[in-house]
């Protein structure tokens, strides 16, 4: 714990990237991290090779200060990073060896605080309602006080820009109150979000030549630049840069860790992860989102499912002779994949390409690949999407390749299902499936909670004992999605099935203007695709 440096960068300490997650990024709605969460996030975090992880505010928050308990006690061991404990400086009018919230600070045993200080002066005025030199005091007393005490110091200076619009004397007083006290960085903050890359870029120059002091900056999102604000900061001369994952925080959220990472690694060229480590951003933003329980944002800078597919035919094309035409960067650089999605708008290339994604070479197979293609968007047409559902298109792009249907391990003859009210208000569905499987005629009748779950259980009754994978494939996720008809037309149901078997996940899609049918066809699909991985 006495480490005070980032460890394992080519940067080292000349550049910090530093994390907020656990502070600013808990402060979105609809986030509420356990203490467990908390050593789990620290970890991840740590182990993708950050500078700095700010823990929480020790002594405000009792959640807080028993997560810097658990991880004084040994729960927590940094490889890469320093653990952070924010807090504010002294109060107006006490000494701060007698303020318990600087005491907390010392307490959680964090080798590095950073403390907020507020730079505005209206903010001074009406907020702290003390005026400027008291409040220079406070900062300068509690920097000097931690710095003696062993700690290293950094400040954020709160509405730093908008008190250097109003009144830029009394804002660089406060950096400076902070700067002669020792701290080593001075993180200009744009709190309420309001900035613009331009400006930043003005405010950081001015005031690194005026001041002469370290520069960090912190953006807010609330005119959607954060990111943008962040880099320009950094071009314009800070060397500290605070995040969240996936720009989690209040109101529009932070500046995201892994599109500044990405930005300033892959545009910037500066190395500011451990080797090996910059493939690890995908992994890292999608297993944080889950701690946090929120799905991971699929169109996300650099990190999202969706940040290199491709949908247009003219880029497939274009794809198919150098990646790079229609790729800001490698994807694999950030742990990506690139996807080429399949729709009305997909070209020959983009089926082309898709197909080899999929195990499926049509290059040498042009009828195959123009028949698959006219089958694609005639389906599309009716209401079908392939984009999601990769195990769907597969079995279509096969049957042409091979001019004959991808053969199922079962046959059907017919299906029904009942819905029952019965006494006391409980509604149960049932369905009896007939299918021809191994040779046999099979009968098999089965309960659900609904029309789709009781004819998922009966089929797979009927199929028990022939198929030998059949156990271990699960529906994991069912979505319905209904789809206006021309008018005059009845609307059709698209379904989309998510299946796994613990090993790998595939999605099914069905469309009909019967949710039964849609859900019977995607069902279908997902046991033919798997066996056909089964007998590949």
């Amino acid at each position: 714990m006495n480490r005070t440096e980032p460890a394992g960068t080519p940067l080292g300490d000349q550049f910090h990237l530093y994390d907020t997650t656990l502070r600013d990024g808990a402060q979105r709605e609809g986030i509420s991290y356990s203490i467990t969460d908390k050593l789990a996030v620290a970890r991840l975090l740590d182990d993708l090779g950050v500078g700095f992880i700010e823990g929480g505010w020790p002594g405000a928050l009792p959640k807080d200060t028993e997560f810097f308990a658990r991880a004084a006690a040994g729960e927590l061991t940094l490889r890469h990073a320093v653990l952070v404990a924010f807090g504010s400086t002294r109060r107006a009018g006490i000494a701060v060896a007698d303020d318990p919230q600087v005491r907390a600070l010392l307490e959680s045993q964090a080798p590095v605080v950073t403390l907020v200080a507020k730079s505005d002066a209206r903010h001074i005025e009406r907020a702290l309602r003390v005026d400027v030199d008291e409040a220079c005091a406070m900062v300068r007393d509690t920097v000097s006080f931690l710095v003696r005490e062993g700690r290293r110091v950094f400040v954020d200076a709160e509405h730093f820009f908008d008190g250097y619009a109003h009144d830029p004397d009394t804002a660089l007083r406060v950096l400076d109150a902070a700067g002669q006290a020792g701290a080593d960085v001075v993180v200009l903050c744009d709190t309420n979000g309001g900035q613009l890359p331009l400006g930043i870029a003005e405010t950081v120059r001015e005031v690194a030549e005026r001041t002469g002091l370290r520069l960090g900056i912190h953006c807010q999102d609330d005119t959607a630049c954060a990111v943008a604000n962040s880099i320009a900061a950094v071009q314009a001369g800070a060397t500290h840069v605070q995040c969240t994952a996936n720009g989690y925080g209040e109101r529009a959220g932070n500046a995201d860790l892994f599109a500044v990472t990405g930005n300033l690694v892959a545009k910037l060229g500066m190395p500011v992860l451990p080797e090996g480590r910059v493939a690890e951003l995908t992994r890292t933003a999608h297993a944080l989102a889950e701690l946090a329980n929120l799905a991971p944002e699929e169109h996300q800078a650099y990190v999202g499912t969706s940040a290199f597919a491709h949908k247009a035919g003219l880029h497939a094309s274009a794809i198919k002779v150098d990646p790079l035409l229609y790729n800001h960067i490698d994807p694999e650089l950030v742990g990506n994949d690139m996807r080429v999605l399949v729709t009305e708008m997909a070209g020959r290339a983009s089926l082309e390409l898709k197909g080899r994604q999929l195990g499926v070479d049509l290059a040498d197979k042009p009828e195959a690949l123009s028949g698959a293609l006219k089958k694609v968007k005639a389906l599309e047409a009716e209401g079908w999407s392939f984009e999601a559902a990769d195990a769907s298109l597969e079995l279509l792009l096969r049957a042409e390749a091979d001019d004959a249907p991808v053969e199922a391990p079962f046959r059907l003859e017919s299906y029904r299902v009942v819905l029952e009210h019965r006494s006391g208000g409980d509604v149960v569905s049932e369905a009896t499936v007939r299918v021809h499987v191994g040779g046999e005629r099979v009968i098999a009748t089965a309960e659900g909670n609904g029309p789709v779950h009781a004819l998922d259980a009966a089929l797979r009754q009927s199929l028990r004992g022939h198929l030998s994978w059949l156990d271990s494939v699960e529906l994991s996720d069912y979505k319905v999605r209904i789809l206006v008809g021309k008018p005059g037309t009845d609307a059709v149901t698209r379904v989309l099935v998510e299946s796994t078997d613990g090993d790998r996940t595939w999605t099914t899609v069905g469309v009909h203007p019967n949710i039964v049918e849609a859900s019977w066809l995607a069902l279908c699909d997902a046991l033919v695709h798997k066996s056909l991985t089964v007998s590949h």
